[in-house]
């Protein structure tokens, strides 16, 4: 007769460190009581601590139903891999810099930018947002190729209102700017796109 020792408890187990990818949060409508940037890291990163999600929801205080159809949302690729690396599952890395691999246009991942789920000996601690710097690149560039474009049919290119992570003292149309950085402020607000 084999002796199977029981495996280890989890609290006696190696301290596995898992990485959560930053991620762009799901486009969703503007709601208070809805799925907000804010809302969907915080749920990750209960998610990582508790492994749990069910219990994630609850602490957000969102239904487990709506949590699923969250996660499959056209532009949720970023949230599902993410959703993924906290459960400890193995996952597909998402080209963030990719509006294929994420389903966002460049115009949304640059005004949005990019949520990192913050997390402290398996406890979640909170979030931060990060610029993303290379959908600025890619919008500007497409911004150019339209104006470019525009000149060449002949017509006046349009002015731009540029995200936050790229406002800046300079106007497009050639000149300086008389507005006020306060008047260039973008709030990241998905109904401005």
């Amino acid at each position: 007769m084999k002796i199977w020792s029981p495996p280890p408890h989890p609290a006696d187990a190696p301290h596995v460190r898992r990485r959560i990818p930053a991620f762009h949060p799901v486009p969703v409508g503007n709601r208070k009581d809805g799925w907000t940037p804010s809302r969907q890291a915080e749920f990750v990163g209960l998610l990582a601590q508790t492994r749990s999600v069910l219990a994630a929801c609850r602490a957000v205080r969102m239904g487990r139903e709506s949590a699923y159809r969250l996660r499959k949302r056209p532009g949720a690729a970023g949230f599902a891999a993410a959703w993924d690396a906290a459960l400890g599952k193995p996952h597909s890395a998402v080209d963030l810099a990719s509006a294929k691999s994420t389903g966002l246009d460049a115009a949304y991942r640059a005004q949005m930018g990019l949520l990192q789920v913050v997390m402290e000996r398996g406890r979640y601690v909170g979030s931060q947002w990060k610029d993303d710097y290379n959908a600025v690149e890619q919008h500007l560039g497409q911004i150019d190729r339209s104006a470019i474009g525009a000149a060449a049919a002949g017509e006046k290119p349009h002015r731009v209102k540029l995200p936050a992570a790229s406002r800046g003292s300079v106007d497009f149309d050639g000149g300086e700017s008389t507005r006020s950085d306060a008047e260039l402020a973008v709030e990241r607000d998905p109904s401005h796109l």
